[in-house]
């Protein structure tokens, strides 16, 4: 059995290590925004328009429990998928549904404030966040993961 194969002998694959580090970097940047955001960093808000940050704080705490369970659902999910877990599947599936209600919730409501590139990036977190499950429950299926 190489280091790459699971217990089956099926081999993860090169990918699996570019999709788990690529998913580091994309979801550990989540974690450190959420936690940018929560603590309410001045130096990282500072650049925000001051009624999109009242619109932030004003949120319902089930709105930052949904966030939370987006960016840091997918980032141990990232590293599930690293330590070929079978665990990957469920995080990012709990990531995945966690945004989509987020961003939806988001979208209907019309006191929200708009930003330049805010139509745009909701789509591009729901589209990779598809791309990570799809990609974790293939290998899931394959064999690859444990």
């Amino acid at each position: 059995m190489t280091e790459q194969s699971a217990p089956d002998g099926v081999n993860a694959g090169w990918h699996l290590w570019l999709v788990g580090g690529l998913g580091i970097l994309w979801n550990g940047f989540g974690c450190f925004d959420y936690i940018m955001t929560v603590t309410r960093n001045a130096a990282y808000l500072e650049p925000y328009p001051k009624e999109m940050l009242d619109y932030w704080f004003a949120m319902p705490w089930w709105m930052f429990g949904l966030w939370a369970v987006g960016v840091f659902g997918a980032f141990l999910g990232s590293v599930a998928l690293l330590m070929k877990r079978e665990a990957a599947v469920t995080l990012f599936a709990a990531a995945f549904i966690a945004s989509i209600i987020s961003f939806v919730t988001g979208a209907m409501d019309q006191n929200a404030p708009k930003m330049e590139g805010q139509e745009f990036f909701p789509l591009l977190i729901i589209g990779l966040g598809f791309v990570f499950l799809a990609y974790s429950y293939w290998q899931m299926k394959r064999g690859a993961l444990r």
